[in-house]
């Protein structure tokens, strides 16, 4: 038997890693074409509390410091369980991922409502894309190598658990138009539901203020596992506890998009200032994402922008480029061309910026800022982004214990179910900290991985125990359905693609720049993109920026080369004439 985990993000991947480390079979269902989720989107780090980094760094973190600031964060809800779990482990699981699977995580970061840095992250991309795409490569090579221990579907969208009883016995699924049945314990990870603008809404259920909000959540993101697992008699709690990010990148072409781009919470941790439509300072940068975003609208003196002078620039360089590439961000070579930015005399942003040095100099900053990086200069460079207010996390979710066994009625385990990663509740209470939720996918994958394994083997004791010890019946008692073929991650372009293989100018690729009808040039390689905007995990907005042209500099930038023959073979059509 295997267990089924439900979700291809960081949380469904960390855990098949662990039942696979603890000798489990694993099929793993996700609904999308392309595994990854919201984890890959995560730009500011990963948590850890006395991590060899911090250690190296002469950063005196412990466990019991950042589960101090946790429970802090997460007030009148914290669950202390789950926060010693979440913190205890936060520094083994750093380390597994730079053990496991080779990770740069030698850059380090404090973010808002932490009184240490402890945010983990590499020089160069986004981490959760490193992070997850390292799991992700990883878990799709053994579905080759080993297809009898892991099976991966995709596109395979999870409608119902299976009960017998009490217990959770497996689930039951649609794939290519069939609906078909798994059997075995689940572990779900099937993310929030903060783009839940759907006709059963838990958005608009729970938060109906919010739901005309923009979000930064793929439209996957719709509280599936939830309403499954609720159905099947778990409870949901802190379900209202909707996190609003204060920092959603507007693009100026397109102010009103529904769907925004995070701008990471590691922009003001290296010093970025928060600035209103007149020049000044509202509020501490570094507060809680839910302060800051209450004092946003507070203030309400719209645009609100992010000012990252010339020494923070350099110090989150390649998120910088990166959003200027896009059109979100963009770089001014002064002052004075900053101030003609905001419509302002020079002399305004001179006062805020010498009123802000005063600060740093007396550590007493009006807003209450205890940690700074330096004085500003009115003489420097500057990157500058508009920002706003969007949905981005659900704290609520699933109620767990601390083996993440999902609990029903009587507060008692439903046995065979597990939960992990944003589909969890409790574990960040009232609000979480920047840098914890890919933390909290990949301690609670561990965790519910642990657990499933156990239970798994506690089960097949159990049949052994009652079957008077005949193997050969137990085989087909445990098995039940046997699971499909795994869907193989692809090492080359297919027949398909190289019988399509030609040559086209750049002027042929510039006719192909719609939705309908999307054409890239990438390495000197022209792909017809049209079939894969759906399943790509930075969303459809991301390929169309660059359709009809070369996006080479900004596909290096985020992919490994292996990724086109990996997840896209088919839609390289041919070369570009030189």
């Amino acid at each position: 038997m295997s267990v089924i985990v439900v979700g291809g993000g960081l949380a469904g991947l960390s855990a098949a890693h662990t039942l696979l480390e603890r000798g489990a079979n694993v099929v793993l269902l996700d609904k999308q074409g392309f595994m990854g989720g919201n984890s890959t989107k995560a730009t500011s780090g990963i948590n850890g509390a006395g991590t060899q980094t911090q250690q190296e760094a002469g950063i005196p973190d412990s466990a019991k410091t950042f589960f101090d600031d946790t429970k802090k964060s997460a007030r009148e809800l914290a669950r202390d369980d789950l926060i010693r779990v979440l913190t205890g482990r936060s520094g083994d699981a750093v380390n597994w991922l730079q053990d496991k699977f080779g990770l740069d995580l030698s850059k380090v970061a404090r973010l808002g409502g932490h009184s240490q840095p402890r945010t983990h992250r590499g020089n160069a991309q986004f981490p959760g894309m490193v992070i997850t795409y390292a799991q992700m490569e990883r878990l799709e090579d053994l579905a080759v190598s080993d297809p009898n221990r892991v099976k991966i579907l995709k596109k395979a969208r999870v409608t119902k658990l299976l009960k017998e009883g009490d217990a959770v016995i497996g689930v039951e699924y649609t794939q290519g138009g069939k609906t078909q049945t798994l059997h075995g314990p689940v572990i779900l990870a099937t993310g929030g539901y903060a783009a839940d603008f759907s006709e059963d809404s838990l958005l608009k259920k729970h938060r109906p203020e919010y739901y005309n909000l923009p979000t930064t959540n793929g439209d996957h993101c719709t509280g599936d596992g939830h309403k499954m697992a609720m159905l099947a008699g778990a409870n949901g709690i802190d379900m209202e506890k909707v996190q609003v990010h204060p920092t959603g990148l507007v693009d100026p072409n397109e102010p009103e998009a529904k769907v925004k781009f995070l701008a990471a919470e590691a922009l003001r941790g290296v010093g970025g200032l928060l600035l209103d439509k007149h020049g000044k300072r509202f509020v501490d940068e570094l507060q809680h994402r839910d302060y800051v975003t209450g004092k946003i609208w507070e203030n309400g003196q719209f645009p609100i922008r992010l000012v990252l002078n010339g020494r923070a620039s350099k110090e989150i360089e390649w998120h910088c480029k990166h959003y200027v590439g896009r059109g979100l961000m963009k770089r001014f070579e002064n002052g004075d061309a900053l101030a003609k930015e905001f419509g302002l005399e020079p002399a305004v942003l001179k006062k805020t910026f010498e009123d802000y040095n005063q600060s740093v100099r007396t550590q007493k900053d009006p807003f209450g800022k205890k940690f700074f990086s330096g004085e500003w200069s009115y003489d420097d460079f500057f990157h500058v982004a508009i920002m706003t207010p969007v949905l981005h996390y659900t704290m609520g979710g699933l109620e767990i214990d601390d083996e993440s066994r999902v609990l029903g009625a009587g507060g008692k385990p439903i046995p065979g179910l597990f939960a992990s990663g944003e589909v969890a509740g409790g574990v960040h209470g009232a609000n979480r900290l920047g840098g914890s939720s890919l933390l909290g996918c990949v301690v609670f994958g561990r965790v519910s991985g642990d657990s499933a394994a156990k239970y798994l083997l506690m089960s097949a004791s159990e049949a052994i125990t009652k079957a008077g010890g005949r193997l050969g019946q137990i085989s087909g008692q445990v098995s039940g359905a046997a699971a499909p073929a795994s869907t193989p991650a692809p090492a080359a372009p297919s027949s398909q693609a190289a019988g399509k293989a030609g040559t086209y100018s750049s002027d042929e690729v510039a006719k192909h720049k719609s939705k309908d009808d999307c054409w890239v040039i990438v390495d000197g390689q022209v792909l017809d993109v049209t079939s894969f905007l759906p399943d790509h995990p930075g969303g459809e907005k991301a390929i169309l920026l660059y359709a009809g042209r070369d996006a080479t500099e900004e596909f290096n930038m985020l992919h490994d080369p292996k990724v086109i023959p990996r997840y896209a073979p088919d839609s390289v059509i041919g070369t570009l004439k030189k």
